[in-house]
């Protein structure tokens, strides 16, 4: 039994619906006798010979990892410190390192453990103590989850060579602009990065053109750069709801891109409707300070050809209302289904 490969949009739609995960194993009751090679404190079936599930048990430490183990859960326990030489028969066969929600800091990780995990593809050490990240030198690492820790520093030069690293996940934490300047460089194929509920007052410099999805709710930004989503061809959701977005610090024409189908602006000061290209299919502006509704944000020009492709409009919360539209509203935003003013 091997994890399943999904095409790449189902891959998104899990990572941006979804607030936990699954891991894709059968509760201990029915999974039956273990291998020979496991771990007596852990399970390992005799249908997945290359898994090892050590979660929930109220462990303190990282049980030494048999030759053969391949996937390795770990969640859900009291793990502090993860011991020298638990994973030396697995350097560089472990694929899946499982470790949430235990009581992990940096200090109480060994020197010779995960730093020598080479083959390592996912990474998910959320819900710990850590206030910097820990990193494999695997360059097949794909995903790598930190959230829930007290990140406040994230030094440059990380993640250079993880050139197959697609989905990096670091919202809850403390982490701000500065110490995320140099974080992303050198990364090829990110598809998804979220830095929502941290302190930063920007969105992240240096992130690769391959970017499909950026969630950076929960920050207190308060402008976004000229220029930014130009460099960025590849991206079709952007999430900045409950920041401190103002009109100033909007400059014209910035989300005016083709890439762009969802535009999450909620929760934020502004007073106008940004500008925004045709091809944009969510836009989500509730809870502003919006004063007045102007078509020349959506369309520049109105004909048989020239209209917005906008489905979905959210407007409640601001200080507008239907008797707010233009007549020739729709004209130009024909295949929107839902604008809500309440």
């Amino acid at each position: 039994m091997l994890p399943l490969r999904v095409p790449i949009l189902a891959v998104l739609v899990t990572l941006s619906l979804c607030q936990y995960y699954d891991y894709d194993y059968q509760p201990n009751p029915v999974m039956g006798p273990s291998a020979p090679n496991c771990n007596q404190e852990c399970d390992c079936p005799f249908h997945f010979p290359s898994a090892m599930y050590c979660d929930s048990r109220k462990l303190k430490f990282v049980p030494i990892v048999p030759t053969g183990i391949k996937y390795l859960y770990l969640q859900n326990n009291l793990i502090e410190e993860i011991k020298a030489g638990v994973f030396d028969n697995v350097t560089d066969t472990l694929r899946w390192l499982i470790i949430d929600n235990n009581q992990i800091t940096n200090a109480k990780i060994a020197k010779g453990t995960i730093d020598k995990l080479t083959g390592l593809e996912k990474l998910f050490i959320s819900f710990n103590n850590l206030t910097e990240p820990v990193i494999p030198p695997s360059k097949s690492l794909e995903e790598l989850r930190i959230m829930n820790n007290k990140l406040s520093k994230f030094p440059s030069g990380l993640l250079t060579d993880k050139e197959n690293l697609t989905a990096i996940h670091l919202q809850h934490n403390d982490l701000t602009s500065e110490a995320i300047s140099g974080a992303f460089k050198g990364l090829k194929k990110l598809l998804s990065l979220d830095v929502s509920h941290n302190k930063l007052k920007k969105l992240p410099a240096g992130v690769p053109n391959s970017l499909v999805m950026l969630y950076a709710d929960y920050n207190v930004i308060e402008s976004i750069g000229a220029g930014y989503l130009n460099k960025l061809p590849a991206l079709q959701y952007l999430r900045v709801s409950h920041n401190k977005l103002v009109d100033s610090g909007i400059p014209a024409g910035v989300f005016n891109v083709t890439s762009l189908l969802e535009l999450d602006l909620s929760f934020n000061k502004l007073h106008s409707i940004p500008e925004v290209n045709e091809q944009l299919e969510q836009l989500y502006l509730q809870a502003n300070e919006i004063n007045k509704f102007d078509l020349s944000s959506f369309c520049k020009f109105m004909g048989p050809l020239n209209y917005s492709r906008l489905k979905h409009l959210r407007l409640d919360g601001n200080n507008v209302t239907h008797s707010s539209m233009p007549p020739d509203t729709a004209n130009c935003l024909r295949q929107a289904s839902d604008i809500m003013f309440e």
